[in-house]
């Protein structure tokens, strides 16, 4: 990447966005609302930052950085730099509902079509790729793409350099349903079609952004999930200085489970064994609360049993689309972020 350039001043006078007061295009006050810190990537991820800026504006998005498919995947390999693509939906997610927050929503997400080597890939992922360079720092380019965007929040990413998700799984190859291979890439991973048993980042104990993880201490309140169990949730614990955050943090802290389990990496997880792999890999983890869709808990009593190992309660809602796709409803995830918030929360300044 190359060194700061003297241009920086003055692009920041031609983006709206934060003040440096730290409040977001709504305008509200920093401090007013409880800060809260998101962890995950890809989809599940935007569906917890879309329901959670409605509540608070004081927001950080912490992302995975182990894609290595599509678009990230491309410009990963050739560029060697932080896959952009789940720091990107996560930015996306935290557009406004105003014309202008949604309108550069669609322009990031928006995907070239051609036979040519831009095919596929999507203008945000250029757009943070060209910055990092501009800058050499990926915090400030992102937090500038956040300026641009009219972000109600702030996205970092989990680690200052790209990993590699390996996996431990059981039956990879059908042909030798009983044999134990390790499978790398978070591609693979995610469409294996055997039973992923644990997962690992490559360079181990990858070095955290003391950004994110001055974020998770100073938190009110951190989420965990929804997202991919084994490829966008679980890597955040396998960075050291993250994973000592979030056992350390005075925050209290939510899981919030997925509404059907992922084709390939979770086929056939109940809600209570995605606690417990969650707790293979981070033993020392506490949890306050596991928030999970009503009707997607088939046996609300394992699931109960399950979260008081962490030391945690079961909230149950409705959080579900109404059109029966397994994806959450901003506006009902949201009333219920807010209700634990307000039930399990200590008394802050948004009450």
């Amino acid at each position: 990447m190359t060194a700061r350039t003297p241009r920086l001043s003055r692009l920041r006078r031609l983006t709206p966005g934060r003040g440096e007061d730290g409040a977001g295009r709504s305008g509200r006050r920093r401090g007013a609302t409880p800060k809260v810190v998101a962890l995950g990537g890809g989809q599940g991820l935007s569906a917890s930052l879309a329901a959670l800026r409605r509540i608070t504006g004081d927001l950080t998005a912490v992302v995975t950085v182990a894609d290595d498919g599509g678009s990230s995947g491309r410009l990963r390999e050739e560029l060697g730099v932080l896959p952009p693509g789940d720091l990107r939906k996560a930015l996306a997610a935290l557009c406004g509902d105003d014309d202008w927050g949604q309108t550069w929503a669609r322009v990031i997400q928006h995907r070239f079509q051609s036979e040519g080597d831009l095919h596929g890939h999507a203008v945000g992922n250029l757009l943070i790729v060209a910055l990092w360079e501009q800058l050499g720092d990926p915090v400030q380019a992102l937090d500038l793409v956040g300026r641009l965007l009219g972000a109600q929040g702030r996205v970092l990413p989990m680690s200052a350099v790209p990993l590699e998700l390996q996996a431990l799984v059981r039956g990879h190859d059908p042909a030798r349903p009983e044999d134990v291979d390790t499978v790398r890439g978070q591609a693979t991973v995610a469409l294996t079609p055997g039973e992923v048993l644990s997962v690992q980042v490559v360079p181990s104990a990858p070095p955290a952004v003391p950004e994110a993880v001055a974020a998770v201490l100073d938190a009110d309140w951190v989420v965990l999930g929804p997202g991919s169990w084994f490829s966008s949730v679980i890597p955040h614990l396998l960075v050291p200085e993250l994973l000592e955050a979030l056992v350390e943090t005075k925050a209290r802290r939510v899981l919030s489970l997925n509404l059907a389990p992922q084709p390939g990496e979770t086929e056939g997880f109940s809600p209570q064994r995605h606690l417990e792999v969650l707790a293979r890999h981070a033993p020392k983890l506490a949890l306050d609360v596991v928030l999970a869709d009503e009707a997607a808990v088939p046996d609300r009593e394992s699931l109960a049993d399950a979260a008081k190992r962490f030391g945690a309660a079961v909230e149950l809602a409705p959080v579900a689309r109404q059109d029966g796709s397994p994806k959450h409803d901003p506006e009902l995830l949201a009333a219920a972020y807010d209700r634990i918030f307000r039930m399990h929360g200590r008394i802050g300044p948004w009450r």
